[in-house]
């Protein structure tokens, strides 16, 4: 039988060899966040307790200084994620999830010289695949934490899929959303009962605001990516690709905080261990990338604006990333003039609507980020929530020579 994996798995070969799991996880999360692992003899919740206190003044080393959902994190992170954890959540969400389709074409692979899989993600409830990973948390949720109500934070996609979620189970939301997000994610996550509590995405922290809420009002929390539940949730369209598509090259993935690329990475590692999975960043967002190369998580200079708004998470996530490092096989990085030809290929050729951060992976294909020796690939089109005057604006513009 396959050995469960931990979400913090080969999360650092550094940390101290001997330490039991619990230590070890302790001594991750602690260095996620700047402070070493010390005070010998204590346990791993002590040891975090005293890091807590050691940077209780401010942020250590540009982290952030450990509060109380870091420990919830380490809470979180104690749990294991494997293929099962997949299967049991693709169970979950099938009554209110859609089993999106896998597309072909024949005039995308004529244009690219090979065989592609296309994952319409922008045909699920909400538009988007974050609906999987948000049902699939907030159907677990106690009773009294029905009566507390969720909490999210989100650009949009997030924020409708939990909105959408909530309303199914008939539970409370409230979703911390940048001012400027697209209008029609604001106005669908209102339309499905939640309440939007908007911040300066340049001045403001959404998390800190989140976390506010629920100390002062109760609430719980629903990541957008780092939560075992949401890696989970999300994982199980990487589930339907490698069911309906056998013998995959590749499979190109859209990436924020990572939850999507790292659940899809580990149904690949049990259904399609030798398909090479990649995920794809707009320009000036590539801290998965960077990271990726590095070996530790990388940060984007978050006040630069960039046209894909549902990828402007900050860095890696500290579940999501040991994932991906020890799954993927590399990132792609893409321009938004890349993004626009994409989008317009996709409306013009292949009938489909994306939003900028759901149209990446088919604009590294075709912009030929992927190397020539993959032949069979399938793309993650993730979203589709896009508003009007911005899609028409994009899909009104003259043809470049931005192709494969």
């Amino acid at each position: 039988m396959r050995k469960a994996q931990s979400v913090y798995a080969d999360s650092d070969d550094t940390v101290q060899p001997g330490l039991c799991a619990f230590e070890r996880l302790a001594a991750y999360i602690l260095e996620q966040f700047g402070v070493p692992y010390q005070q010998p003899g204590l346990c791993a919740f002590e040891r975090l307790a005293a890091g807590r206190s050691a940077c209780a003044a401010g942020p250590h080393q540009g982290h952030s200084p450990l509060n109380r959902s870091h420990l919830a994190l380490f809470r979180e992170s104690a749990l294991t994620i494997d293929f099962a954890a997949i299967e049991q959540a693709a169970r979950r969400i099938a009554p209110q999830a859609v089993r999106t389709p896998l597309l072909r074409s024949r005039f995308l692979d004529r244009d690219t010289g090979r065989r592609v899989w296309l994952k319409p993600e922008i045909l699920q409830v909400s538009g988007s695949f974050k609906f999987r990973g948000a049902y699939n948390r907030i159907a677990q949720l106690s009773a009294a934490e029905r009566r507390a109500g969720v909490i999210a934070w989100s650009s949009g996609n997030h924020a409708q899929g939990v909105a959408a979620a909530a309303r199914i189970a008939g539970v409370a939301a409230r979703i911390v959303m940048p001012a400027d997000a697209p209008r029609i994610k604001a106005d669908n996550t209102r339309a499905l009962g939640a309440q939007v509590i908007s911040y300066d995405r340049y001045r403001e922290d959404r998390e800190a605001i989140a976390r506010a809420l629920a100390e002062r009002d109760g609430g719980v929390l629903i990541p957008s990516y780092d939560d075992a539940h949401i890696i989970a949730g999300q994982g199980t369209a990487g589930l339907e690709i490698f069911s309906d598509a056998r013998e995959l090259d590749a499979l190109l993935v859209c990436c924020g905080g990572g939850g999507l690329s790292a659940g899809c990475a580990l149904a690949a590692e049990s259904l399609s261990p030798r398909t090479a999975i990649f995920c794809v960043e707009p320009e000036g967002y590539d801290d998965h990338r960077r990271s990726l190369l590095s070996g530790r998580r990388e940060t984007a200079d978050t006040s630069r604006p960039s046209f894909c708004d549902a990828l402007l998470a900050p860095t890696p996530g500290a579940l999501t990333f040991p994932i991906n490092r020890r799954l993927l096989t590399g990132g792609l990085v893409v321009s938004e003039a890349e993004v626009r030809y994409a989008m317009r290929y996709a409306f013009r050729v292949l009938k489909l609507v994306l939003e900028p951060g759901g149209a990446v992976a088919l604009a590294a294909l075709l912009a030929g980020k992927l190397a020539d020796r993959y032949r069979r690939v399938a793309l993650m089109l993730s979203g589709g929530n896009v508003d009007p005057d911005v899609f028409a604006a994009v899909i009104a513009e003259a043809e470049s020579a931005v192709s494969a």
